[in-house]
């Protein structure tokens, strides 16, 4: 029963805590499993990651997904994608006049503005975590590689992220793994 409730939080302290969606709870999850939890290592976070982006659907349901099942099964799964997504719920009911009432308002728009540079800052770490892991385990050539080849990919040639993303799985199986 301890694994269930360690679940529950492990997701709904990102889910509450993670304004802005799926990008803004990737470093509250990863924090929670890896940190706190030791569920997953860095590097088998990273991967989980880039196999849930690979995917299609909301990122922090996925996560809550696999993660929970890794460690209770099914009943880990549901547990954890409810407590992903119980959050937005209930934030959404209680507060819904509340945003339409205000969603002009520009004390709304300046607190999204201010909540940005914070996003980017814990995603900005992140990668940096990824970038070490990456270093250590691939190599410093592989890993140039494989990130002017996407960038080249998705940024010259307008090829979609889901695409390079699955490119670079199949790369990292075939030669990485």
């Amino acid at each position: 029963m301890n694994t269930y409730w360690q679940l529950f939080i492990a997701f709904f302290i990102p889910g509450i805590l993670g304004y802005g969606g799926g990008p803004a709870s990737i470093p509250l999850v990863e924090n929670e499993v890896v940190n706190r939890f030791q569920w997953l290592t860095v590097s088998d976070f990273s991967e989980m990651l880039a196999m849930a982006n690979a995917l299609p659907g909301p990122i922090a349901t996925k996560m809550a997904g696999y993660i929970g099942f890794q460690q209770a099964g099914i009943i880990g799964s549901i547990i954890a994608i409810f407590a992903t997504v119980v959050p937005s719920l209930i934030g959404m009911i209680l507060l819904l006049r509340l945003l339409m009432k205000y969603q002009d308002s520009p004390k709304v728009k300046r607190l999204t503005i201010f909540i940005r540079p914070t996003i980017a800052v814990l995603l900005g770490a992140m990668a940096l975590q990824f970038f070490q892991v990456s270093y250590v385990n691939s190599g410093v050539l592989t890993m140039l590689g494989i990130g002017c080849v996407s960038f080249i990919l998705m940024e010259r040639l307008n090829i979609h992220p889901a695409f390079v993303i699955a490119g670079a799985l199949v790369f990292g199986a075939l030669f990485l793994g």
